[in-house]
């Protein structure tokens, strides 16, 4: 897996490369070569460089430099004078570049850089490091603003200038970039909040040649999904197989006012791979669901005045949940009091448990706080996996400030380490999804836009727990199955796009594209041709 770090694991992992033989200066030399390198693919006749105060405009001298030596016309725009320049390495490589072929250009005036941006093939950033966070100055604000408005190709040189690299907020602007060429590892703040929206494409590079040697002792805020990781979810069924090896799904779902949720995760569950799948929801919804899902047997149990499960809900589930190899439940549930017992009762059970929408609402209102304070409520042997958004998140650990991915982590830990179950997994849902586990914090691909429509949780929710089943056939790590789950349900969302438009889909469209949405990821993943 590909590790993405904080800033501060960034600092410390700089730290031990240079106790390890290489100083600050050489890595400056090879994260300017390596952003040289991605703009030269690009063929430019001409290139602008704009240098900020720190280290990251001293990658941008150095890139400067190479540039020039390889035939390239460089301008450089800096905010003042190579020998004012305050960090001593960056006005060292400054001080070194001026006296080559570059065309320097110390504090211009907007039309002076609206020239320079118009007559430049690609513009290098490199105004502002990871260092930064708040609001734009000038001359900055200035600058990047202009860049935005008139450059046509933008190569960021580690992070975009004006993005803060660990939560991923911009609080005024930030340079929207084609590429943004990050050294040594990418940063957490490029996968959380607008990151992702400026970040552009995102090429790494591993600049040290010993890198290996000492990323294992530096903590990791986070680790991208790669190939590896899944090839053994790729593998055909058994020609031996029946549908209760295959393995079974109890989709405990549903109300008279929401009956779709409890449809479409049962429908979604069904073609992510359980072999039989049935539905246990109110009697006042039980025929609807039935007329809907003819091939899915449904449990009717009787319903409050409200149309929600009653009072007897817990004492049914108790006698049949067990007989399944993973329940879901939460989807269009409502929160009353026969569900809020209900969600106690299947926590108590012996049975691998996802709990989705309603049922998080049922567990934060069981705790009346953070549920990392009583994790007795929800500390269990078998399997558990929760699926909030930012908000649920945000009610689960009794705190508003869940908003970004650092902060979603930072809440899923809260609970997961509160618990203490190596088989517990927090699927933490936003513009980039985290798979957090006890030991591991996991980023798989991320959907479209297209994915922003309700129902589409639902839909998610039956993939995970349609993908569950695989544990019984093949030994593997939850947060590794739910990050599969996770992908395919990301891969729907691209299919339904481009079968529909990314404005005109709806949740139900994903469902009858998993299959293909299984094929884009093994194939993704596998690297082979999906064209």
């Amino acid at each position: 897996m590909k590790p993405v770090l904080s800033c501060e694991e960034v600092a410390r992992l700089e730290d031990l490369i240079e106790k390890a033989g290489t100083s600050k200066a050489e890595l400056m030399e090879f994260a300017g070569e390596f952003a040289a390198s991605i703009v030269a693919k690009a063929n430019p006749k001409h290139v602008l460089v704009l240098t900020g105060f720190g280290n990251n405009g001293g990658d941008g001298w150095v890139a400067a430099d190479i540039l020039t030596h390889k035939g390239v016309a460089v301008d450089v725009v800096s905010p003042v004078e190579p020998d004012e320049i305050p960090a001593a390495l960056a006005r060292h490589v400054a001080r070194r570049t001026a006296e080559r072929e570059v065309s320097l250009h110390v504090g211009p005036s907007r039309d002076e850089l609206v020239d320079l941006i118009k007559s430049s093939d690609v513009v290098v950033d490199a105004i502002l490091g990871t260092g930064f966070h708040g609001k734009l100055r000038p001359p900055f604000s200035i600058w990047i603003s202009t860049v935005n408005e008139l450059a046509s190709s933008v190569v960021s040189i580690d992070v975009p200038s004006g993005l803060n690299a660990e939560t991923g907020i911009v609080e005024d602007d930030c340079i929207r970039a084609t590429q943004t060429a990050t050294m040594l590892t990418p940063k957490i703040g490029m996968y959380s909040a607008e990151g992702p929206e400026f970040v552009g494409e995102l090429i790494c590079g591993e600049l040290y040649d010993r890198l290996d040697e000492v990323l294992g002792d530096v903590e990791h805020a986070a680790e991208i999904v790669e190939p590896t990781d899944l090839t053994e979810f790729f593998a055909p069924l058994p020609a031996n197989i029946d549908k209760y090896t295959r393995g079974s799904v109890c989709v405990v779902a549903g109300s008279a006012a929401y009956p779709g949720a409890a449809i479409m995760a049962a429908k979604a569950a069904a073609r992510a791979g359980a072999g039989y799948v049935s539905v246990a929801t109110p009697d006042s919804c039980a025929d609807l669901i039935r007329t809907a899902l003819p091939s899915v047997p449904v449990i009717a149990i009787p319903s409050d005045s409200r149309g929600a499960f009653g009072s007897v809900a817990r004492q049914a589930v108790s006698e049949f949940a067990h007989k399944y190899s993973c329940v879901l439940c939460g989807p269009g549930m409502t929160t009353g009091a026969g569900c809020i017992q209900m969600v106690r009762e299947l926590l108590e059970l012996d049975v691998p448990l996802l709990l989705d929408a309603d049922a998080l609402n049922c567990l934060s209102a069981l705790a009346g706080g953070g549920i990392d304070q009583i994790p007795e409520l929800y500390r269990r042997d078998a399997p558990l996996i929760l699926t909030p958004h930012y908000r649920e998140l945000s009610r689960l650990v009794d705190d508003a400030g869940v908003r970004d991915l650092g902060s979603a982590i930072e809440a899923a830990h809260k609970i997961l380490w509160a618990g203490g179950s190596d088989n517990m997994v927090v699927v933490a849902k936003g513009p980039t999804t985290a798979v957090v586990g006890v030991d591991h914090v996991l980023l798989p691909i991320s959907g479209p836009a297209a994915l922003a429509t309700s129902g589409s949780g639902d839909v998610l929710s039956g993939i995970l727990a349609g993908t569950s089943v695989l544990s019984r056939r093949v030994s593997l790590r939850w947060d590794l199955l739910a990050a599969y789950g996770v992908s395919v349900h990301s891969y729907t969302g691209y299919a339904a796009a481009a079968e529909f438009g990314e404005r005109s889909v709806i949740a139900t469209d994903l469902i009858d594209l998993i299959g293909e949405a299984m094929r884009l990821t093994e194939t993704d993943y596998l690297g082979e041709d999906h064209s």
